[in-house]
C-alpha cells in the first residue's frame, strides 16, 4: 500500500524542521562510530579496572573480538513492573557467554512508581525523574567499554529517559527488553467504581483497599493501558523491542526466551559483526512518526505527548503538537483497552495485539515500513509472532485477524476514524485533550470557571458540596516550573462523580493527568504555564471558558485577558520536603511542556 499522503507530509515537515539539529547529531554519531570499538581506546589501566571482577572472561574482553554488552537496569522490587528484572542480568550474562559475547551491568537508574506517589508530594519529582534516568544511564555508558546496550525498563518516565540516553549514545546499538504485564486481576472498571463509591463515602477504606489489592496483585506492569504499557507499544512501533516482546507475562518460558533472544541479537548488531545497527540509524523521523501513529491507533497515554518530543530532541529531531494533531486526525482508533474500553492489555494481546495492528496500519499506508529496527530492516518484521521451539525463539507469520472485535478492530472498520488526541489552541494558549475515552456529547463544555491552585483544594470543595452547577475546574500552578508538573489523576474519581450526577464538568490545567485518565474532558499541559505568566494565570472565578475538542479550541469568552493582572501563588512550599530541595535547578531551567519539559535536552 502506498504511503498515506498525510503521513508523508508530516514526515517531510519534521525532517525539514529538524534539518540543522539532526545533521549535527548524525555527524556527532558518525565521528564516534568511526573510531571503532570503544574498548580499544582505553589504556591498559582503564581496562584492568573495568575487567577486574570478570573472572573467566578477561581474555575475551582484552582481545576486543567478542562483543561486550552493557546492561542498564531500572530494577527495584517495590515497583511491580520492574521486580522481574532482578533475574535478568544473570540471564543476559549467561546468554551472552553462550553466544560468544560478554555482558556487564553498566549501571542502575531510578524507577519510581507513579501509582505509589499519585496525589502525594513525591509525584512532584516524577516528571523530572525522566531526565535523571537519562543522566544516570549516560554515566553508566560513559565508561566506553560496551559494544551494545540492553536497557531494562518499563514504566512511565523510565523508558523515555532510557531512550534519551540510548539516543545520546546512538553510535552503539541498543535493545530494550521489557518485563511484561501482570496477569489479569480485578477488572479495571470495577476498581474505578469502588474508587468513585469511596469518593462519595459509599465505600469503606477496607473495601477500597481490597479492590486496589485485587487489581494490583503481582509482578508485572499494571494491566490498564496507561503510560507504562503505551511505552511498550512505542518500543515495538519504533523498532527497539524484538517483535512481539511487549505483552508477554513475567516469569514464563516465552518471556525468558525473549530475553535470551534479545541478548543474542544485541551481540549480532554491534560494529564487530556484519549487521551493525546503531541506535542513530533506528531513531529517525520515520520511527517517530510510526510511534505517533501507534499512540493514536491504540488510544495511548497523554504523557507521551510530553515524552516523545524530549526523546526526539535527544536524536536531533523536533516534534510539534501539530504533528500529533495531524496524525491523530487520520489514524483510526483500532483498540479498546481500559480506560478506553473494558479490556486489559492481556485481553488485547490475546486478541492479536501489536502485531495485528502493525500489519493493518502498514496495509493502510499509515506506517513507514522502510525503517531500520533491532530485528532487521522493515517494520513488517513486527507483524510476526514469537514462538518457542526447543526453548528458543522462532518467528511465525501472524494470523492477520482480530480474535475479538470488541477489543481490536481492523483499520478499515475501527472504533473511531481518528486517534482520539486533540490539540487545543486559543486565548488560553496551547494544550491537549484525550477524547478517545470521553463520550462525544462531552467533547464541548462551556461553563463558568472555578479556580484552584492545588488538587487538595478541589477535593475539599467537593466534600463541602460546593459543585452544584456546570463547572470548568481550573487547577493552575501545576506546570514544570511550579512544582514539577505532577499528575492530577487523584482528581478523576471526584470529577467522575460530578459528571455522573448530570453536571457538565471539565478540567483545565497546566499540569498532567495520568495515562489512565478516562471519561472526564480534560485540557491538560496548557502552555505557557501559570508560573511563566501564561494566560491561565489571568483567569478569574466565574469567567466563561469554552473547551471545544471538536474545533480544537480553548478560550475564555468575552474577556480581554491581556488587560488582567497575572495571578501569583505562594510556591515556597514546593521547594522542600521529600527531596524537592535537590530539584530546584530543574524547576528553574525546565522547558515548556509543548517542547518536552526537558532539562537535559
Amino acid at each position: 500500500m502506498a504511503l498515506h499522503p498525510k503521513i508523508a507530509e508530516v514526515t517531510d515537515r519534521i525532517r525539514a524542521r529538524s534539518e540543522g539539529p539532526r545533521r549535527t547529531y548524525l555527524d556527532t554519531m558518525a565521528r564516534a562510530a568511526a573510531t571503532g570499538p570503544r574498548r580499544s581506546h582505553l589504556t591498559c589501566g582503564n581496562q584492568a579496572h573495568a575487567y577486574a571482577a570478570m573472572e573467566g572472561q578477561k581474555d575475551a574482553l582484552v582481545a576486543d573480538t567478542a562483543p561486550n554488552i552493557g546492561i542498564i537496569t531500572a530494577y527495584n522490587d517495590m515497583l511491580s513492573a520492574h521486580q522481574p528484572f532482578e533475574s535478568y542480568p544473570a540471564q543476559i550474562k549467561a546468554a551472552a557467554i553462550a553466544f560468544g559475547a560478554t555482558a556487564q551491568v553498566a549501571g542502575g537508574v531510578p524507577a519510581m512508581c507513579d501509582g505509589v506517589t499519585q496525589g502525594q508530594t513525591g509525584m512532584e519529582l516524577s516528571l523530572f525523574s525522566r531526565d535523571v534516568i537519562a543522566l544516570a544511564a549516560a554515566v553508566g555508558l560513559s565508561h566506553n567499554t560496551y559494544d551494545a546496550a540492553i536497557h531494562l525498563g518499563v514504566c512511565d518516565k523510565i523508558v523515555p529517559g532510557l531512550v534519551m540516553a540510548a539516543a545520546t549514545f546512538g553510535y552503539i546499538p541498543a535493545i530494550f527488553v521489557p518485563a511484561g504485564p501482570m496477569t489479569s486481576g480485578l477488572p479495571n472498571d470495577e476498581k474505578a467504581r469502588v474508587r468513585q463509591r469511596f469518593a462519595t463515602g459509599d465505600a469503606s477504606r477496607a473495601e477500597l483497599m481490597a479492590a486496589e489489592m485485587a487489581s494490583y496483585h503481582g509482578p508485572g506492569t499494571c494491566t490498564f493501558y496507561g503510560t507504562a504499557n503505551s511505552n511498550q507499544m512505542l518500543m515495538e512501533f519504533m523498532g527497539l523491542h524484538l517483535p512481539g516482546a511487549s505483552f508477554v507475562n513475567p516469569n514464563t518460558p516465552l518471556r525468558d526466551a525473549l530475553t535470551v533472544a534479545a541478548t543474542e541479537r544485541a551481540a549480532q548488531i554491534t560494529a564487530l559483526g556484519n549487521e551493525y545497527t546503531p541506535v542513530s540509524d533506528i531513531l529517525d523521523e520515520r520511527a517517530f512518526v510510526n510511534g505517533l501513529v501507534g499512540l493514536m491507533a491504540t488510544g495511548g497515554s497523554t504523557n507521551l505527548v510530553i515524552h516523545l518530543p524530549a526523546m526526539a530532541r535527544a536524536a536531533g529531531i523536533i516534534l510539534d503538537l501539530q504533528d500529533f494533531a495531524d496524525l491523530s486526525a487520520i489514524t483510526p482508533l483500532m483498540a479498546k483497552v481500559y480506560p478506553n474500553g473494558l479490556a486489559d492489555v492481556n485481553h488485547f494481546h490475546a486478541a492479536g495485539g501489536l502485531g495485528y495492528m502493525i500489519g493493518e496500519l502498514l496495509n493502510a499506508g499509515l506506517l513507514h515500513d522502510d525503517v531500520k529496527t533491532v530485528a532487521g530492516d522493515g517494520l513488517d518484521l513486527y507483524t510476526q509472532e514469537p514462538r518457542l521451539d526447543g526453548g528458543r525463539i522462532t518467528y511465525v507469520k501472524g494470523s492477520g485477524v482480530s480474535h475479538n472485535d470488541r477489543i481490536l478492530r481492523p483499520a478499515s472498520d475501527p472504533f473511531l476514524h481518528h486517534g482520539g488526541l486533540q490539540q487545543l489552541q486559543g486565548n488560553l494558549g496551547r494544550g491537549v485533550m484525550k477524547t478517545s475515552a470521553v463520550a462525544e456529547e462531552r467533547h464541548i463544555v462551556e461553563a463558568p470557571a472555578r479556580i484552584f491552585h492545588d488538587q487538595d483544594a478541589v477535593k475539599a470543595a467537593f466534600k463541602a458540596g460546593e459543585f452544584t452547577t456546570d463547572t470548568i475546574i481550573v487547577v493552575r500552578f501545576q506546570g514544570p516550573q511550579s512544582n514539577g508538573m505532577p499528575e492530577l489523576h487523584s482528581l478523576t474519581p471526584t470529577l467522575s462523580v460530578l459528571q455522573d450526577r448530570g453536571l457538565k464538568v471539565a478540567l483545565v490545567t497546566d499540569g498532567r493527568m495520568s495515562g489512565a485518565s478516562g471519561k472526564v474532558p480534560s485540557a491538560i499541559h496548557v502552555c505557557p504555564e501559570a508560573a511563566a505568566g501564561g494566560p491561565i494565570a489571568r483567569i478569574q472565578d466565574g469567567d466563561i471558558i469554552r473547551l471545544d475538542a471538536v474545533a480544537g479550541t480553548i478560550d475564555v469568552l468575552g474577556v480581554d485577558l491581556d488587560s488582567r493582572t497575572v495571578a501569583t501563588a505562594d510556591l515556597s512550599g514546593n521547594g522542600t520536603g521529600v527531596g524537592r530541595e535537590l530539584f530546584a535547578m530543574f524547576r528553574r531551567t525546565v522547558g515548556q511542556a509543548t517542547e518536552g519539559a526537558g532539562v537535559a535536552v
